[in-house]
C-alpha cells in the first residue's frame, strides 16, 4: 500500500531522465544475473499518473529498460511498482506479458483486494506485494501492524512475500515488530536510512539481527538515496558489507532504474554495476545475490 495524500500534481517535482547510453560494466556479471528492483514508467499520455503523487517521472519505457539489462549482461528482473500509480498495476503487468517469463513483478494493492485479483497478478508473474511505510508520515516509528498482517495472510496461500519501503533507523525494534510475521519480508535499499548514521544505528542493528536469523531478505539498491557522498558512494560500502556478512543467502541486487530519487548527478548503470565489486568482493557470494537468491524468492527456474 503507498500513501494517500492530498496534493496539487503541479507540486510534484519532475525528476531528471537516466542516462540512456549505459555503458558495459568493466565487472562481468554471472548467467542469468537478476536485476531486482526497477520500474517501468509511461507513456504518460496513456498511463495518468496519481495526483498524490510525489514526484513526476519522464517516459522510462520498457525497451529502453531492456536496452540497459542486454548491456549490463543481465538476464532477468523483477519490475516493482512505483508509487506514482498507486494500485494501477498496468504499466508494470503489461511490461510482464511482454517479458516473456523472464521477468517478476511485485505490485500495489489495497487491502481488502480481491481473491480474483490476487489470483489474475500472479498467473502474471507477480511474486509479492509492496507497502510503502516511508510516506506514511503519521506512523513514523510505528508499524500498522494489524493491517500488514491481514494482507500478509492474504497473500500468504500464493506463496507471495511482502516488500516494506521504509527507514529502519525509525523502528530499532524492527526484528520483534516482524517476529512471526506470516510472510517473508523484503527490504529495500540497504535499509533506507541515511549512511551517516552509521552501521551501529540501533534500527540497522535490527535489521542485522533479522537478516541473520532468516526472516527477512535486503535489497542492495539504490545507493544514492543514503549517500552523502558521490559515486562510488563510499560510505555505502560498509552497510553492504555488514548485510552480507550477516546472511549472504539473503541479499539481493537491483539497479533502481530508472533512478527517480537520484538529487545528485545521474548515474551510469554500468557505473553502478561495477559497484557490487566492492560491496561484494567474493565471486562466489556475488553469483548466489545475483542469481541463486533471487532465483528462490522470485521462483525463477
Amino acid at each position: 500500500m503507498s500513501a494517500k495524500r492530498t496534493r496539487d500534481p503541479a507540486e510534484a517535482p519532475p525528476c531528471a531522465p537516466p542516462d540512456f547510453s549505459p555503458r558495459p560494466p568493466r565487472l562481468k556479471l554471472p548467467p542469468r544475473a537478476c536485476d531486482c528492483h526497477a520500474h517501468i514508467l509511461g507513456p504518460a499520455a496513456r498511463h495518468a499518473y496519481v495526483p498524490e503523487r510525489l514526484y513526476t517521472p519522464p517516459d522510462c519505457l520498457f525497451p529502453d529498460y531492456l536496452d540497459m539489462l542486454a548491456t549490463l549482461g543481465i538476464e532477468r528482473a523483477v519490475l516493482v511498482q512505483p508509487s506514482v500509480y498507486g494500485t494501477d498495476n498496468s504499466v508494470m503487468l503489461e511490461a510482464l506479458k511482454q517479458g516473456g517469463g523472464r521477468f517478476r513483478g511485485v505490485a500495489v494493492v489495497g487491502y481488502e483486494v480481491s481473491g480474483v485479483e490476487l489470483d489474475l497478478l500472479h498467473g502474471a508473474g507477480v511474486r509479492g506485494v509492496r507497502v510503502n511505510i516511508v510516506d506514511v508520515k503519521e506512523s513514523k516509528g510505528v508499524l500498522p501492524l494489524e493491517k500488514l498482517k491481514h494482507l500478509a495472510q492474504r497473500v500468504q496461500p500464493l506463496g507471495w512475500h511482502m516488500e516494506f519501503l521504509l527507514h529502519v533507523d525509525e523502528f530499532p525494534d524492527l526484528d520483534r515488530a516482524f517476529d512471526g510475521f506470516p510472510v517473508e519480508v523484503v527490504l529495500g535499499h540497504l535499509g533506507y536510512m541515511r549512511a551517516g548514521k552509521g552501521i551501529d544505528a540501533p534500527g540497522f542493528r535490527a535489521l542485522l539481527r533479522l537478516l541473520a536469523g532468516g526472516r527477512c531478505w535486503v535489497k542492495l539498491t539504490g545507493p544514492y538515496r543514503i549517500s552523502a557522498s558521490a559515486l562510488p558512494y563510499a560510505d555505502v560500502t560498509p552497510f553492504a558489507h555488514a548485510l552480507i556478512a550477516a546472511n549472504p543467502r539473503r541479499v539481493l541486487w537491483g539497479s533502481d532504474w530508472p533512478h527517480v530519487m537520484v538529487r545528485s548527478a545521474m548515474p551510469n548503470d554500468g557505473d553502478l554495476a561495477d559497484l557490487l565489486a566492492d560491496w561484494i568482493p567474493d565471486e562466489k557470494l556475488r553469483e548466489q545475490a545475483l542469481v541463486a537468491n533471487p532465483a528462490r524468492l522470485y521462483g525463477f527456474v
